[in-house]
């Protein structure tokens, strides 16, 4: 699904360069290329604060203690989407409230996001899946109106724009109260190994982020909150501050492997290509097809037979998990996400794919969805 090895020997003297100085330095926690890439990540996105932080689940969860979240307390998420969503408001105690999607882009469906709002709504946590953004304009207002939080999951759309109404662009993640990411290796920006960040335009809540990563302390020893160990390590900062260079590139070529896949799947039937908003560019974390009286199971076996990987994000939606079944969701219908866990497939996506590999790739589709 991703090729790491290849895109690694093109950019492999600057990594190896910046990991030695990294080990030579022996400042593998906290060490200066954590508050370079922080500072080159806060340029990147166009906000004030970057607080890096060990995993892009810890981001969610340290992003929902910041805001002051408590038990009992009701956060608005997608039902499509990954588990570290839903496992992150879970832990904290707080009540996942789940809705369904938009079935082209596959994004939180804003109308049901309304429909879902009662007086212990505290929060809601827009998805941006696959690789670009939920109708964040909408959902800003839904939340200015109702005096909600608003934190984005970027893990999948880091380097996306937003596009406004009005034209003006914000990166995804820098619209909300606050935005989280993963740094996990298959990501647009992904390390050698687990990392996440927390991004926010607001001073108090960045200090307060910084804090709970750090054990809650601001001063060594002196502990004013209760916090969390959650550091990215040096290594990893190293490695993604020469990756930052190139994730504009990167998010081009990525493009460029869509494209590809769009003009050899439009014209099937069975095939339906993922949809592009004109609310937002997309960076294409996942090609994701829809498939329509195809079986997908059978599909997936004969590309492994060619060798050709896929996967199926998400076979199982969260409602139906049972470690995240509550009775707020029961009951509740989601056609939208029920009928996208049936149908979707995902082709190989990553930036070292040649034509000769797409051809082959799509033919094979093909060859199966006659």
């Amino acid at each position: 699904m991703v090729d790491l090895v290849s895109q690694y020997e093109k950019i492999k003297h600057e990594i190896d360069a910046a990991i030695k100085e990294v080990i030579l330095s022996s400042r593998f926690i906290n060490g200066p290329s954590v508050k370079e890439f922080q500072s080159d990540l806060e340029k990147y996105l166009d906000v004030k604060h970057v607080i890096p932080c060990a995993n892009g689940t810890d981001a969610l969860q340290i992003a929902m203690m910041a805001l002051g979240l408590k038990q009992g307390d009701e956060v608005i998420t997608s039902n499509f989407t990954f588990a570290a969503t839903v496992e992150a408001i879970a832990f904290l105690g707080l009540v996942p409230v789940l809705v369904d999607v938009d079935s082209d882009t596959f994004n939180i469906d804003v109308k049901e996001i309304e429909k879902a709002i009662t007086p212990k709504t505290k929060a809601i946590i827009p998805v941006h899946l696959f690789g670009q953004c939920a109708d964040m304009e909408a959902i800003q207002a839904l939340a200015k109106k109702h005096n909600l939080f608003v934190i984005e999951d970027t893990a999948q759309a880091i380097g996306a724009d937003y596009i406004f109404s009005d034209g003006t662009k914000k990166k995804a993640g820098a619209i909300g109260n606050i935005g989280t990411t993963s740094f996990f290796p298959s990501k647009n920006l992904g390390g050698y190994g687990d990392g996440g960040a927390l991004y926010t335009n607001d001073d108090e809540l960045a200090k307060k982020c910084r804090m709970i990563v750090n054990h809650g302390q601001s001063v060594q020893y002196h502990y004013e909150i209760l916090g969390v160990n959650s550091r990215l390590d040096s290594i990893q900062a190293a490695v993604l501050k020469v990756k930052l260079k190139y994730l504009d590139k990167y998010a081009t070529a990525r493009n460029k492997v869509a494209s590809f896949y769009d003009k050899a799947f439009i014209g099937n039937p069975k095939i339906k290509i993922p949809a592009r908003t004109k609310k937002s560019s997309h960076v294409f974390h996942q090609y994701t097809l829809t498939l329509n009286g195809v079986d997908r199971n059978k599909l997936k076996e004969h590309l492994a037979s060619k060798e050709i990987p896929a996967m199926i994000y998400y076979p199982v939606p969260l409602h139906s998990q049972p470690a995240y079944r509550h009775p707020i969701n029961e009951g509740k219908k989601y056609p939208i996400t029920d009928k996208l866990c049936a149908s979707v497939i995902s082709l190989p996506m990553h930036t070292e794919l040649d034509e000769e590999t797409l051809s082959y790739i799509s033919e094979s589709v093909l060859e199966f969805c006659k």
